[in-house]
């Protein structure tokens, strides 16, 4: 037996699962796409990336042109003690950076919420560069979404009132 297989039957052994927010079937690489593009893609929907990044992903069970995948959502907020902030166009972000300087800023992120960032940290390297390649062969970066608004003002538009955190 090779380390696939034991892999596979350790997947299906435990009854580990992810629900994707796209379907399994989205999950799978276009003929087109190789390798760590490949890699990078999977990692974005099973890593709940387009939850946020991606305008109307959730809410559409996923059903969003791969086209307008990671471009932010300038149109919810997230709204807590720390103020309101909104999910960044994704693509802009990467465009800014090498792939290197991609590892390190994933690695050093620390931000706030709802962005899961403490988890991002956990991601092993070849997997952040996946997702860096990946989201730098979707194409053009889109423009800025809403900026980040603080706590003593008031955003415009919906928001999705966050809890504190626990004491």
């Amino acid at each position: 037996m090779n380390i696939s297989s034991k892999i596979a039957i350790a997947i299906v052994w435990t009854g580990a699962a992810v629900a994707p927010a796209a379907s399994a079937a989205d999950a799978t690489p276009s003929p087109a796409a190789k390798g760590d593009v490949a890699r990078g893609r999977y990692l974005a929907i099973v890593g709940g990336c387009n939850d946020c990044h991606t305008a109307g992903y959730a809410p559409s069970a996923g059903q969003v042109p791969e086209a307008q995948w990671l471009l932010g959502d300038g149109t919810v907020g997230f709204r807590g003690p720390w103020g309101t902030t909104y999910a960044p166009n994704l693509r802009r972000v990467v465009a800014k950076m090498n792939e290197d300087e991609w590892v390190k800023y994933a690695k050093d992120l620390k931000t706030r919420p709802p962005m899961p960032w403490f988890t991002l940290k956990q991601w092993v390297e070849v997997d952040l560069r996946a997702l860096y390649r990946y989201i730098r062969q979707l194409g053009p970066v889109g423009d800025a979404t809403t900026a980040f608004v603080p706590p003593d003002a008031t955003p415009k538009g919906m928001v999705i009132q966050w809890p504190a955190p626990p004491k």
